[in-house]
């Protein structure tokens, strides 16, 4: 590993929180025909991870291409190669972050990249305590105890909330209401 290989890699850590392309969830007349209908249409579009555009940035946040209403918060090294890519949902009526199947290529492993973006998270959502929607593997679990020190839940794993379905990511207002799950007033 040559000095600028670390220099980048650095660099890449420092732009977690300050160089973020944002790809938004749906388009506005998706979204409209969504909320009149109440869901009975739904023309979202279904992206799995490999169909994820690549933006012109060093950290991107896309919709997930696993669950609706979850993001993908994901860094490309130099600009053409992914490099750490992790899934997240917040709830904010229970102000409760999940964070899902982060992922680091391997030749970049414990470089920071998966601890800077998830500080970037955590920073960009205050005062949500973070978990993992899944369970731990026992090769992971002391990454686990690492980026979980002095955060909010840790990262220990729990069950999703009420507000948050696992496919269906963050139920709209309107769902909720119905479902008694917050005041009609709200």
């Amino acid at each position: 590993m040559d000095a600028d290989w670390d220099e980048s890699i650095r660099q890449l850590r420092e732009q977690a929180t300050s160089v973020v392309a944002w790809w938004p969830q749906r388009t506005p007349f998706r979204s409209s025909l969504y909320n009149l209908t109440r869901g009975r249409i739904d023309r979202r579009p279904r992206y799995n991870t490999t169909q994820l555009p690549t933006l012109d940035s060093p950290w991107q946040d896309t919709p997930s291409g696993r669950y609706f209403g979850w993001r993908c918060r994901q860094a490309n090294y130099r600009a053409e190669e992914f490099a750490f890519v992790v899934e997240y949902v917040v709830c904010p009526h229970c102000k409760i972050g999940w964070v899902d199947k982060p992922y680091t290529i391997e030749h970049l492993q414990r470089r920071g990249l998966a601890a800077a973006g998830l500080a970037a998270l955590q920073q960009e959502h205050p005062g949500v305590a973070w978990h993992t929607g899944s369970g731990h593997m026992r090769t992971s679990k002391a990454f686990w105890a690492a980026v979980g020190r002095g955060v909010l839940g840790s990262y220990l794993p729990r069950e999703l909330c009420e507000h948050v379905e696992r496919q269906g990511g963050l139920k709209p207002d309107w769902l909720l209401r119905r479902e008694g799950l917050i005041d009609q007033g709200s």
